[in-house]
């Protein structure tokens, strides 16, 4: 994988979404088709054998290569959202982040228990979103789960990795130390 790459493209945003905060923008990621495919590429070598069936993208930007790699994978794509934007029957889990609480939601009818997931999400910092969508996950009994981020923030204050299940098999492309 070419690193530098990610990491030229990379856009750092101060003081959003409140200050103090350093908010890793992957949008730069994403608007460049070399990047796109370097990180589609990297996530498909990772995961095609692992008998993936299920992606589950956590809201927003887990969307976006979630729905890639479920596509390349021949896998189903599962959409783990904000409360209110699912419209039939959900599940959910409250957790707290590094500013603030938030719940996420995933239809009821989403994950059955021949399944193989990937929970994909762009970054991990605190680990609250992920290790939400985990839980929620587990309650379907899946085959197996996989966890992955585009970026990991290891920092000060941020132990998202160790805030994450021991049992959940887990990768990251990057690892940001700052």
């Amino acid at each position: 994988m070419n690193t530098n790459l990610l990491l030229q493209n990379l856009r750092n945003v101060p003081d959003f979404p409140k200050p103090g905060i350093q908010f890793k923008d992957v949008s730069t990621l994403f608007k460049q088709p070399e990047c796109l495919q370097e990180i589609s590429d990297e996530l498909f070598r990772l995961y095609k054998d692992k008998g993936i069936t299920k992606v589950v993208g956590i809201e927003s930007r887990g969307f976006v290569m979630g729905a890639i790699i479920a596509a390349r994978l021949g896998a189903g794509f599962v959409m783990c959202r904000k409360p209110g934007k699912l419209p039939a029957v959900t599940r959910q889990a409250t957790y707290l982040k590094e500013y603030g609480t938030d719940t996420i939601e995933i239809h009821e009818d989403a994950i059955g228990s021949d399944d193989v997931v990937l929970l994909h999400d762009d970054l991990l910092a605190t680990g609250g979103s992920m290790q939400a969508a985990y839980e929620l996950v587990k309650q379907f009994n899946p085959k197996g789960i996989y966890a992955n981020f585009i970026i990991e923030l290891c920092m000060e204050g941020l132990d998202g990795r160790h805030a994450l299940s021991p049992e959940l098999e887990m990768t990251t492309l990057l690892t940001l130390h700052e």
